[in-house]
């Protein structure tokens, strides 16, 4: 008999109270790993700031190191989407602005998510790399085959795409990670609705000005 999972055959309600209550743990723990890392943050402390017993909280992720991993895939997942939308039928004009709109949008409201996986990388991914060799990898390959596909059209300049996805994910998630000093310099964040677009505006036309091939002077 295949043993049950915490929300296996229970009734709906039952199970979105149970989906609720993981996902107010991996809230907890996000906020905590985030501040002082995986050795730091104690699992006390993360069923204190959930609302619910550490026993509860062994129930839905039986070690620390489980529940960490399982903070860092939903994180992936959130980072990742924005790239599985990126498609070969549209301009690569229109799929890169939407594309940075986006990942900015999320260094804003997920500025804990962005600064926990850099510490993840940071360290070498030591808890990630398996995933990182699969899942990201294989994407990364999907959707570089788009960028050479619109290069082969001719509607985007020769570039490598690997550089390309390093170059997008490095400058829009500078905006989360280094938050304190862009504060510091502007004095403002991406909180602020025109600082925002001024973002999203310039990354775009910095990016695209070195990417899309200029008419030809009559």
């Amino acid at each position: 008999m295949t043993p049950l999972t915490p929300s296996a055959a229970a009734p709906p309600g039952r199970a979105a109270a149970s989906e609720a209550r993981k996902q107010r743990i991996r809230d907890a723990a996000l906020s905590l790993f985030s501040q002082f890392g995986l050795r730091g943050a104690s699992l006390d402390a993360i069923a204190d700031q959930a609302g619910v017993s550490k026993t509860n909280l062994l129930y839905y992720f039986p070690s620390k190191e489980k529940l960490y991993i399982s903070v860092l895939q939903q994180i992936l997942n959130t980072w990742l989407e924005p790239i599985r939308a990126i498609d070969a039928d549209q301009s690569p004009e229109a799929a890169i602005n939407h594309y940075i709109r986006i990942k900015v949008k999320l260094s804003r409201d997920h500025v804990q998510a962005s600064r926990l996986f850099c510490l993840e990388m940071i360290q070498g991914a030591p808890l990630l790399k398996e995933e990182l060799h699969s899942d990201l990898r294989a994407l990364v390959e999907e959707k570089s085959k788009v960028i050479e596909g619109w290069i082969a059209h001719g509607s985007l300049l020769p570039v490598d795409p690997h550089h390309l996805l390093y170059l997008l994910w490095g400058t829009t998630q500078h905006y989360a990670d280094f938050a304190v000093q862009i504060e510091a310099i502007s004095g403002k964040t991406l909180a602020d609705p025109e600082f925002f677009e001024a973002t999203v505006d310039n990354i775009q036309r910095i990016v695209l000005g070195g990417l899309l091939p200029r008419p030809k002077e009559s």
